[in-house]
């Protein structure tokens, strides 16, 4: 972590984020290098001042805090972000880390979890208020399956990617050769390579995965 944390704030109400400030700034390490009321602002600040941290509201004019972090991702900004908001939902959240966000803090929180959150975020750590711990272990159960589907993927080589692909499209083993300018029993050679990597059997065991995970395939 560093020894001095800077961080721009971005929230559209004036009295909450002046608060927000001082109750930051009682941390001597943190110091506040900004704060603005909109998002277009908040991604010009960002660019200009390049704080370590930047706690953005999600909903704000112009621009609200999930647009900011799309486009910090765009401009390959280092800067980190911290979510402090008043939606405590399983979507939101979801849509938060799905962006990579590290930060994710309620506001009625936030007396006794910015702090915290900003300094963890700053030590490459992941930070999210105790009344979503819920949401997150919900989620770590969905991505356990997931992650399995992944690494069986990954497994496979480009060419039998694109040959499952295919499949998937109803393609014969014919038209498989023909679009990827390979011979009929190369085609065959591939599919058995597939069926054994991913411990595949039976007739048409094979084509329910290749459309089960069609949509994960490049």
């Amino acid at each position: 972590m560093p020894s001095e944390i800077r961080v721009l704030i971005a929230d559209d109400h004036p009295i909450f984020r002046h608060g927000l400030r001082q109750l930051i700034e009682k941390d001597l390490r943190i110091t506040v290098v900004a704060e603005t009321d909109n998002g277009d602002a908040a991604l010009a600040l960002i660019a200009a001042h390049n704080p370590d941290i930047a706690v953005l509201d999600v909903d704000m004019p112009q621009m609200d805090g999930f647009d900011v972090v799309r486009n910090l991702q765009k401009q390959r900004s280092t800067t980190q972000v911290v979510f402090l908001t008043m939606h405590k939902d399983e979507i939101h959240l979801n849509e938060a880390l799905g962006l990579a966000v590290r930060g994710y803090v309620i506001k009625e929180s936030a007396v006794s979890d910015i702090v915290h959150c900003i300094k963890a975020v700053a030590a490459g750590n992941s930070y999210v208020s105790a009344e979503l711990t819920t949401y997150l272990l919900k989620r770590g159960k969905r991505a356990t399956p997931q992650s399995e589907e992944n690494s069986s993927l990954s497994k496979l080589t480009p060419t039998e990617c694109q040959v499952l692909k295919l499949i998937a499209e109803y393609k014969t083993n014919r038209e498989i050769a023909e679009d990827l300018f390979i011979s009929v029993r190369t085609v065959e050679n591939h599919r058995a390579n597939i069926c054994s990597k991913l411990a595949i059997h039976g007739v048409h065991a094979l084509m329910k995965f290749a459309l089960a995970h069609k949509s994960k395939l490049p």
